[in-house]
């Protein structure tokens, strides 16, 4: 599916910052004081008070747009007036539209233009002019002036690439009416204009668009973060970078199987495998994976030797090892490079872990899993209508991926709770309160929490703890995606920030897709050394 989905970023001062679907979505951003200030966030529409009246009257956003608004004393922000206009209150006139499109019709129509702006594409004789007005650059980029500071002609020569000179049109109009249309496939072109010339509203809320359209179509979700990424690192996004390596941190599988993974990087290859909370199906999916990026890329000894020796292979069961090293060509061809760490592979899954524990060091990243989706490891849960009550499960896991332990099984029982209370935030308990219904206020204050304790203890768990980790997935473009991974031993509570600001009664809410409440539980055991091991 193309990338031809269309977006609208604006810029219009004090009106609080909107990003909303309507066919093309909309960016609002406040003209913020402080550079502080200058970041986007998302908001709901929100309703004027009722002591606010305001009406409308125009036609189109290109005519005289008349907006008043009538408020009452009592809320006027100056605290005074005189006495006519606390009895009958004071008016706002605004014509912010009006002048925005004569702004526009000046850009269009060159009226008095005191710059030219001559376009030049590196490469070719094509040549594009813009006439333009020093005013309007100035003020919205000091890199526009410092060149027109010392510019005694009145054409400015900019050379830049063909895809830079084809959004140059959308960049400038954006600059005089603070407002433009945006297609995912232009996003870093104008996201690059906007970094080169300082544009700080323009590069922070496509920064922010691009971090919220990260999902989609699988294949299209996957490429996208890996291309995003790349540009983040290249134009020095911070911001952009941490969002496209989350997302494909978390989301792996769609990156594994998009037309640009074996394009990747060698240092955001290196930088994924030495993760251990990446989500995906198994370890084997992620070798293979490895394997067609080693075949197309073809890098030098030192990198194919670090990616194949960031692999785990003690993850992976003793008969997809042995067919690993009878059908893999990069296998065979790296031997030497990884002979050690399969023999402690082998070694993991033939001995009980604790006797392993005398000789070898099970605390390395090699005996360490990652967030695993298969069955063994966890299992999905859907939590219809979760505001309303408590709700349980009951699920198993394996004891360990030891191929020793193979069959042994834990159970483990979970409870989500919508409306939990700390203890230090419970009233107390009283005779009189217990006749007394329950107050509706105090589940309100309570915050959502889930539990996961085994259902039974054995000594098959001595030297394995057991990390649970709790994946919040949301819907984000139309597609399902993990928007959330929450780490804890016993509690969610132990995160702190558990669903923290999420609505769970609201409908249409990204986190309700079709009324429900979509989370996907993974139990991880750990081993630990009881005694030092043996030199």
């Amino acid at each position: 599916m193309q990338e031809r989905q269309q977006f609208k970023v604006s810029k219009i001062a004090q009106v609080s910052n909107v990003l909303e679907p309507e066919g093309a979505r909309t960016v609002h951003e406040t003209i913020a004081q402080q550079p502080a200030e200058r970041r986007m966030k998302l908001i709901e529409p929100t309703t004027a008070p009722a002591s606010r009246l305001q009406f409308q009257r125009g036609g189109s956003a290109g005519e005289g747009f008349l907006d008043w608004q009538q408020q009452s004393a009592g809320t006027r922000g100056d605290g005074g007036g005189d006495s006519d206009s606390s009895s009958s209150g004071s008016f706002t006139i605004r014509h912010s539209m009006g002048l925005v499109s004569r702004l526009v019709k000046l850009l269009e129509q060159g009226n008095y233009s005191d710059v030219t702006l001559r376009l030049e594409t590196i490469g070719t004789d094509e040549v594009r002019v813009i006439r333009a007005h020093r005013l309007v650059l100035t003020l919205q980029s000091n890199v526009f002036e410092e060149l027109l500071r010392n510019q005694s002609s009145k054409t400015l020569v900019i050379r830049e690439s063909a895809e830079s000179v084809a959004a140059f049109d959308k960049f400038i109009r954006y600059l005089y009416c603070g407002e433009l249309a945006v297609r995912l496939e232009q996003a870093t072109t104008l996201h690059l204009l906007a970094t080169k010339f300082n544009v700080s509203l323009l590069r922070d809320g496509l920064s922010q668009l691009m971090s919220e359209s990260l999902a989609g179509e699988s294949e299209a979700a996957g490429s996208r973060a890996v291309r995003w990424y790349e540009y983040a690192v290249t134009s020095g996004d911070e911001a952009l970078r941490n969002s496209c390596l989350r997302y494909l941190t978390w989301n792996l599988t769609s990156a594994l199987r998009s037309r640009d993974w074996p394009e990747m990087s060698a240092p955001l290859l290196l930088t994924l495998l030495q993760r251990s909370d990446l989500v995906l199906q198994s370890e084997l999916e992620l070798f293979e994976a490895v394997e067609a990026w080693l075949e197309r890329q073809d890098p030098d000894a030192l990198t194919a030797e670090n990616a194949l020796r960031s692999i785990r292979y003690a993850m992976m069961a003793p008969c997809e090892l042995f067919r690993l090293q009878r059908e893999s060509g990069i296998l065979q061809r790296y031997a030497e490079s990884v002979r050690d760490l399969l023999f402690m592979s082998y070694q993991f899954h033939s001995a009980p872990p604790l006797q392993l524990a005398k000789f070898f060091d099970v605390n390395c990243s090699l005996f360490a899993p990652r967030n695993y989706l298969g069955s063994a490891w966890g299992v999905p849960w859907v939590i219809g209508s979760p505001a309303r009550d408590d709700r349980s499960l009951s699920f198993q896991t394996q004891l360990g991926p030891s191929g020793h332990e193979a069959g042994k099984r834990v159970t483990w029982n979970a409870l989500f709770s919508p409306r939990w209370l700390p203890l230090n935030q419970r009233p107390p308990f009283s005779a009189e309160q217990a006749m007394q219904p329950p107050n509706p206020r105090s589940e309100d204050r309570g915050r959502p929490r889930v539990i996961v304790t085994p259902a039974t203890s054995s000594g098959d768990m001595a030297g394995v703890s057991f990390q649970k980790t709790l994946l919040v997935v949301a819907r984000q473009q139309g597609k399902m995606a993990v928007r959330h991974v929450y780490n804890f031993h016993q509690s969610t509570e132990e995160a702190g920030d558990f669903l923290e600001g999420v609505d769970l009664q609201r409908r249409g809410s990204a986190y309700l897709p079709n009324g429900a409440l979509h989370l996907h539980l993974i139990v991880k055991p750990l081993y630990q050394s009881l005694l030092a091991p043996k030199n």
